[in-house]
């Protein structure tokens, strides 16, 4: 089992099992509906046009890639959305590194080739987001290999493993065929995913509140500038937009339903259940800097005979309380 990087293979001519050059790697494909980091297919830039090349046909990589197979059986490449391309979608793009709670941009994406049965295995295990893929890269072609790898060497490593890894992917149908959820993201706190949105573009925000739980897609617009989230929910399907403001908290789904336009906040108040829909309406007929305006429709009730102490323990249960 071994290390490869990314920009290692790309370039890399390609040998069949002849042993005469055919090709260089163009592209790498994984194909998350089959599996979430196996390398499923190598796109070959040969004379003849762009080949796929199996990943289960290669017998070694590197600098030069080996198969066991002979070219004619490669198959002629067809584009397809539903793979992921690791130069395409992955190299100097930006990522949501879940366990750094950040958005970082990828500098190289590392690989792990394990032989198995006369073939290797590859799959996605990290990507570089420091300084080390970044060299490797502008390094390649122009610094012997032998001077290059002692140079990294010296270079601390700075990867996110992939479990880690939420990509950013603005197209619907994509994040459907990639099976783009932004688990990752949903099992942070809602302070920490509102800095994450904060950092990201219009469109790529649109793409996070499509996806993450209704109920988490709430409690972090709570957390938002109401400029940032008057644009997210103004950019969002009304339905969507209806699912997450119905988990808000009263007091905070009217303020954010009157500081939309009023077309936008009117098309959501039909779209939402009747009894949110009258909880919310209640407060915005009042204006919002007035104590009324101020005021929730949430309240707790307790018994004129219970101790501090049961009050403390419905206060501490009580989700109003937050």
């Amino acid at each position: 089992m071994s290390l490869v990087a990314l920009s290692e293979l790309l370039g890399a001519t390609v040998r069949d099992a002849t042993g005469t050059v055919r090709g260089r790697v163009r592209e790498i494909a994984v194909a998350p509906q089959d599996h979430p980091t196996r390398i499923a297919y190598l796109i070959v830039k040969t004379p003849g046009g762009e080949r796929a090349l199996p990943a289960d046909d290669v017998k070694s990589c590197g600098s030069t890639v080996r198969t066991v197979t002979e070219s004619t059986r490669w198959g002629a490449y067809t584009p397809s959305d539903g793979v992921l391309l690791l130069k395409r979608d992955l190299l100097d793009q930006q990522i949501i590194d879940v366990y750094g709670r950040k958005v970082v941009r990828v500098n190289d994406v590392e690989l792990e080739s394990t032989p198995v049965n006369g073939h290797v295995l590859l799959n996605v295990v990290a990507v570089d987001v420091g300084a080390r893929g970044a060299i490797r890269r502008l390094s390649k072609g122009v610094v012997p290999s032998f001077t290059l790898r002692l140079l990294l060497e010296k270079i601390p490593p700075r990867v996110i493993p992939w479990q880690f890894v939420d990509l950013l992917e603005t197209d619907p149908a994509r994040r459907v065929k990639l099976k783009i959820a932004y688990e990752g993201l949903t099992k942070m706190h809602p302070a920490d995913i509102a800095d994450i949105v904060e950092d990201l573009s219009a469109a790529e925000r649109e793409a996070v509140f499509e996806t993450i739980d209704e109920e988490v897609a709430a409690e972090t617009l709570e957390e938002l500038d109401p400029d940032v989230k008057v644009s997210i929910v103004e950019s969002l399907d009304k339905n969507r937009a209806a699912d997450i403001v119905e988990e808000m908290d009263s007091d905070a789904a009217a303020d954010l339903l009157g500081d939309l336009a009023e077309e936008h906040s009117v098309e959501i108040q039909k779209e939402m259940q009747p009894a949110e829909r009258q909880e919310v309406t209640q407060l915005l007929e009042f204006p919002e800097h007035t104590a009324a305006g101020r005021m929730t429709t949430e309240f707790i009730a307790v018994p004129d005979t219970d101790r501090v102490h049961d009050w403390m323990r419905v206060l501490e249960t009580f989700e109003g309380s937050r």
